[in-house]
Formats: C-alpha cells, structure tokens, sequence
C-alpha cells in the first residue's frame, strides 16, 4: 500500500509540473517594453539620384539631375527633393531645393509642408526666390508613382507643379520608365519666364538596366513644351518653345 501510495503522489506531482510548465503564463516572459520594438518608431534614411543624365538638345546639351531622400521613421520624416539642369555649352545653370516636412496620411501617400529655394543665373547675373511648399507624395492606384506640390512665392505668386511615372518590368532587371511633367501659373512671373495658365507639358521614357538594385544605367528620349504666356516670353527671348532630346544617364540610391 505504501508503495502504490508513493507512486499516486509521484504521478500526480508529475502530472501539476507539466501543467504548470505548459501554462502560456509561465512558458514563456515576455520581453520588457521598449519602443524599439514599435515598427513605427525605427528611424530611415533613404536618398536616390532618380536622374543623373547628359542630354543632347539644340546644341546647348544640358547636364540634368533630380535627387532626393528622407531621414525619419513611418509616420514623420525630414524629406531633402533637388532638381535642375546646367548648360554644357554656356555659363547658365536653373536649380531647385525643398527642405520638407512630411507625415503619412495612409499607406501610400504623404502630404508634405516646408520651403522650396530657387536659384537661377546667366552669365554674371543671378536671380534667386524662396516659396512655401504644399505637396503630395506616394503611389496612387495601378502603382503611379506621383509628386505634386503647390508654391507660393515671397510676393505672393502661387504656382502648381505634377510629376507621374511608372515602372515596367521587361525583366527583373530591366525596366522601362514613361514620364509625365506638367506645371501651372495663377500669375505671370516675368523675371522668371513664367506665364499665367498651363506653363509646359514634358513626356519622357527611360529604359534602364538595373546592374545591382541600386544602380541602373539608362538611355531614353524626352520631348518638353512650352505652352501659352510661356511659349510667348520664350519666343520674345528668342528661346526654344518645344525640345527632343536623347538622353543617357544613371539611377542610383543608398
């Protein structure tokens, strides 16, 4: 009897240890609180030359870029957008920066708000302007990827400018690009060849090889117009109103 009594205790010490054991309570501890543990709060930093090209056109064969790039985490970033063009053939150069605050708004889109500084020269002369930014950032449906933004400058100017493009996957390497540009005017800004309505429209597509994931060289063709006041003031400087230029250039982020 004593043994069979031995043995029922044993068996149901054994028993309580494995249910204890098993308790999801005990199995395991959880991992102290932290806020590295929120996807949300890691912090990113992202910069890519979308464009970095040489371009054949009337003769001037502008040297062309358009970088940018973001510090922060998911919800909040510090976005840094530069574009512009200098000519190879004479001492004239337009460029553009944006120092932007940006907070998602969903899955696909941020809106940003900051200042955008632009500086333009010929010869020994320089011009130069500040504009307050309101822009939109993301991928719209059936994967576009688009960046809009509404300006207005010091005096008071308000503009408008919208880029879309689109990447198609011949291969997994390579990829062709079309491109939409188009910029608007409520006011006519003379000293900076910009006329009131729809400024210009530019089309371009760029084939590109993807040698790694972050750097792809490219060709392409890009067809840009002037349209309207625009056209008008380009003509009465005896500037180009329409342009078709090859291009070749490279894409690179980190």
């Amino acid at each position: 009897m004593t043994l069979i009594k031995h043995a029922s205790t044993f068996i149901l010490t054994a028993f309580a240890l494995i249910v204890i054991a098993g308790s999801p309570a005990l199995a395991q501890k959880a991992p102290e609180f932290s806020n590295d543990l929120m996807m949300d709060n890691k912090t990113y930093v992202y910069l890519i030359a979308e464009k970095l090209e040489y371009r054949s056109v009337n003769g001037v064969n502008p040297l062309m870029w358009e970088v940018q790039g973001y510090a922060g985490k998911d919800l909040n970033k510090f976005w840094f957008k530069s574009h512009g063009e200098a000519l190879t053939t004479e001492n004239e150069a337009e460029m553009e920066f944006q120092g932007l605050y940006s907070r998602a708004i969903g899955p696909y889109f941020d809106v940003q708000t900051g200042v955008r500084y632009d500086l333009a020269y010929e010869g020994n002369g320089n011009n130069s302007r500040a504009l307050a930014v309101l822009g939109l950032q993301g991928m719209a449906p059936y994967f576009f990827h688009v960046d809009g933004g509404m300006f207005i400058s010091e005096d008071g100017d308000i503009s408008a400018s919208l880029e879309a493009e689109y990447d198609l996957l011949f291969t997994q390497r390579l990829i062709g690009q079309p491109i939409f540009e188009t910029s608007i005017a409520v006011q006519e800004v003379p000293e900076w060849g910009v006329g009131s309505g729809v400024n210009d429209v530019g089309l371009g597509f760029r084939l590109r090889y993807e040698l790694q994931r972050e750097f792809a060289p490219y060709i392409g063709i890009n067809w840009e117009r002037k349209l309207g006041e625009t056209a008008d003031m380009a003509r009465a400087r005896g500037g180009h109103v329409s342009n078709l230029s090859l291009l070749g250039g490279v894409r690179m982020w980190f």
